[in-house]
């Protein structure tokens, strides 16, 4: 058998695909050499041609050790030599190997012993360049480092996309060793993963060579229980030098705490904007503090209660002093689910006191912040009112706790108190900053209330001070009255009634409405009402009268207010009326159907000027006289005489009782329109 019998292939022997140029063994240009037992150089490979200089002709049947080794290694060469050959030793080392132009080069070798079919052994001699393997080992190094100790995951996966490794990063991020992603599909070592998105991803970049960069994922990689993970996810092709597809590369890139923060302040800024929005949408003191509450469940709190301090609605001090427990009144409260907590909340609209040592004690003294982010036994007694509302908390199984003092125009006014339960996160500093920016809002708009309800109390008060507290004793007529106010400050104190008895058994009936509204209006129609009341004396003309007050409005600060003037003698039953500029009266008879009187509209009082003229009527046993002014019939959205004939209507199936008649009116025509007061007079005549 001839050498080159010795290593030939056999036919068919492998069937992979023909050699293509550009792999590992290329770039390293590993040379083969074959030596016989005596140390000749019987085969020669191209690659020890290129490293060594001598061509297959000038090398094939030389002695290796005089070819390629220098003088002074000549000896320690043949020693190795006869160990390989004898023993079968295998040898690695690198020694300095001589090349055809005289100089010494450094090469990686490695020798071993071969043994063919007869017997006969040689020895295979594998080198390359020391120097072009130290760059490759250090780069391979350098890869392995930059890829075990990285921050970032990184995984290679095969043509089959299977892992074939997978650095200590990944396997953090994913919760799993290294040796449950080898081997394995995407599908089967994540089960919980989008497998099918990112199989098709992975395919595509297979196929085209476009990397993936960047692909935002958010999952539970490492199964149902884990928390939620959001990752950039990027795919590369691998190749070799050749350009042969080896697999594909992916390097995920956790950005869960960023992914978080935008969240966080996505829902910052969705309960501003919507506080913005729903709170103080009205000056009503109960529901702006509810509007408060209603916001923050459950996006920030489960539970939330809105406490204002009791000396703030009163008009006092607001801060309790050192030591002293503080006494609030309570609001609003909103909650999702957990009844034990609400139970344990204050209920709205009563007075609750809390100890110096609790914490919303201390966030009010201090207007300051108070947060306890982990509940734990000993802090239920701070927060709870007492102990029945502390067993109750404990109960509901309380986690976090935070209080944030209202203050408006630099004075504390209470505090937000909030509550998670089935929110396992514990309030943090964003909560608080959030917590206190909504409480910040929503103090000015709780002190606009406030001060809003003080004034319109005021006004209202001195309203009803100015108007008759019960109908005096009238010859021949029998009276009924309802005074309304609005239900904002800034619209009441304009309408007014009055019933004068006068000499000879008349009566002066008046009802009037000043035009504006808060306190300016309610002094002007007490002024007003004074003014009519002392001419309803002198027994004049109701023109003459009208004429007066007309007058007496000139001179209070360009003040327009329209008003009914009507005089009923019971001894001819007469009744003689005069308008300036107010809606007309309605006369309701006994069998027929109400209508509105017939008179000249009239100057509003104060424009000055233009005569107002008197119009006389018969009434007879039962006829009805109905004095009203514009709060009780006009809408923003419905015309004035649609609601007159409204008026009609109602006043058509009235029952005989005046005062249920004053009530069926109000019902029916003022039912969810409080946007002005009202002032109502019915005065019906009877046998004298």
């Amino acid at each position: 058998m001839g050498t080159t019998d010795a290593f030939r292939s056999e036919p068919g022997r492998f069937a992979g695909p023909p050699y293509e140029p550009g792999g590992l063994l290329d770039v390293l240009r590993v040379a083969a050499v074959v030596l016989d037992q005596r140390g000749r150089i019987v085969l020669w490979s191209p690659q020890a041609e290129e490293l060594f200089g001598w061509s297959a002709s000038e090398a094939l049947g030389q002695y290796a050790a005089q070819l390629l080794v220098v003088e002074e290694d000549l000896a320690s060469v043949l020693e190795l030599f006869a160990k390989v050959m004898g023993g079968g030793e295998s040898w690695a080392g690198v020694f300095p190997a001589r090349h055809k132009d005289g100089t010494a080069r450094l090469v990686e070798f490695r020798n071993m012993r071969l043994e063919d079919r007869s017997g006969d052994f040689y020895a295979l001699g594998m080198a390359t360049d020391q120097e072009v393997l130290r760059d490759l080992e250090r780069d391979l190094a350098l890869s392995l480092g930059l890829v075990a100790q990285s921050p970032i995951g990184i995984a290679v996966l095969d043509t089959g996309l299977r892992f074939v490794m997978v650095n200590p990063a990944l396997e953090r991020l994913h919760g799993l060793p290294a040796e449950e992603h080898i081997g394995r599909r995407v599908g089967e070592a994540l089960p919980h993963a989008d497998v099918e998105a990112i199989e098709a991803a992975m395919r595509r970049v297979l196929a085209t060579g476009t990397p993936l960069v960047d692909w935002f994922t958010v999952g539970r990689a490492g199964g149902a229980a884990t928390d939620e993970q959001a990752q950039l996810v990027s795919f590369y092709r691998l190749e070799d030098p050749a350009g042969r597809t080896l697999g594909i590369a992916t390097s995920v890139v956790d950005v869960t705490d960023r992914h978080r923060a935008n969240n966080e302040a996505r829902r910052r800024t969705a309960l501003i904007a919507e506080a913005s929005v729903l709170i103080g949408t009205t000056l009503d003191l109960d529901r702006t503090a509810q509007e408060l509450a209603q916001v923050v469940v459950p996006g920030l709190a489960d539970i939330a209660a809105v406490d204002v301090l009791d000396t703030v609605l009163a008009g006092g001090r607001a801060l309790p002093p050192d030591g002293a427990p503080a006494v609030f009144r309570a609001l609003a409260v909103a909650a999702a689910g957990s009844p034990d907590a609400v139970r344990a909340a204050d209920p709205p609209g009563q007075i609750a006191r809390y100890a110096a040592d609790r914490l919303v004690t201390r966030c009010v003294s201090t207007g300051l912040p108070v947060c306890v982010a982990e509940v734990r036994g000993r802090d239920l007694p701070r927060i709870a009112r007492d102990r029945e509302s502390a067993a109750l908390l404990a109960r509901a199984g309380l986690r976090s706790y935070l209080a944030v003092p209202l203050i408006a125009r630099g004075e504390v006014l209470g505090a937000l108190d909030l509550k998670r339960i089935d929110n396992p996160r514990p309030f943090g500093e964003d909560d608080v900053a959030l917590a206190g920016e909504l409480a910040a809002r929503a103090a000015v708009s709780i002190d606009n209330a406030r001060w809003y309800q003080r004034e319109r109390a005021t006004v209202v008060t001195l309203q009803r001070s100015l108007l008759p507290q019960r109908p005096a004793r009238l010859e021949g007529l029998e009276i009924a009255y309802r005074y309304q106010p609005a239900g904002t400050a800034s619209q009441v104190g304009g309408d007014w009634f009055d019933v004068v008895p006068q000499a000879d058994d008349r009566s002066a009936l008046v009802v009037g409405d000043v035009m504006g509204s808060g306190i300016n209006a309610a002094a002007a129609m007490g002024q007003l009402r004074t003014a009519a009341r002392t001419l309803s004396q002198l027994g004049l003309d109701p023109a003459q009268v009208l004429h007066h007050l007309d007058h007496t409005a000139t001179g209070l600060d360009q003040m327009i207010a329209t008003c009914v003037y009507a005089v009923y003698d019971p001894r001819g039953g007469r009744c003689c009326v005069a308008n300036a500029g107010h809606l007309p009266p309605v006369l309701v008879r006994p069998g027929r159907r109400p209508a509105l009187l017939d008179l000249p509209a009239g100057a509003p009082l104060g424009v000055g000027g233009v005569p107002f003229e008197s119009v006389s009527l018969d009434l007879a046993p039962g006829d009805e006289l109905v004095f009203y002014t514009d709060g009780l019939v006009e809408t923003r959205d419905e015309a004035i005489d649609c609601r007159l004939e409204a008026l009609l209507g109602v006043l058509s199936g009235a029952p005989r009782d005046l005062e249920a008649t004053c009530d069926l009116l109000l019902s029916s025509l003022r039912d969810g329109n409080d946007q002005d007061d009202v002032a109502l007079l019915i005065a019906r005549v009877h046998d004298c």
